[in-house]
């Protein structure tokens, strides 16, 4: 798909993705974006990503999946609702083929805001000590 190319931002992104990937792709970008409007959006490791107080979740376009990266802790609280796909430690596989759960994903990014924020305020009340 993008052997070898480096990419400065989310659109040179999108513009090498074959359109079927491009079109599934932009639905969980625009998905992501709602339900973390203050997030930026950036390329890290090469693929789009969101930040919000640190990394939130990443995406790419794979083959024959997209590939949707909330870390261990967005996998792990929400195991039941994913089991239906390939999962591992810090990844979703979501099949070309099937539609995206457009409503999990909303409640995943949700939560590694709170997660997040959550973070963020442990670490300022540590610099107040």
């Amino acid at each position: 798909m993008y052997a070898g190319k480096k990419f400065k931002t989310v659109e040179e992104y999108f513009e090498d993705l074959p359109n079927d990937s491009k079109i599934i792709l932009q639905k969980l970008r625009q998905t992501i974006k709602k339900a973390a409007p203050k997030a930026e959006e950036v390329i890290s490791y090469n693929i789009p990503a969101f930040k919000f107080h640190g990394v939130l979740v990443f995406y790419a376009a794979q083959k024959k999946h997209i590939g949707f990266y909330p870390t261990a802790s967005g996998i792990s609280l929400f195991k039941k609702e994913l089991e239906k796909y390939e999962i591992a430690k810090g990844t979703v596989r979501f099949p070309l083929d099937k539609p995206l759960p457009l409503g999990l994903i909303t409640k995943i990014v949700k939560f590694r805001m709170q997660e997040n924020l959550h973070k963020e305020e442990i670490k300022l009340t540590k610099k107040k000590k």
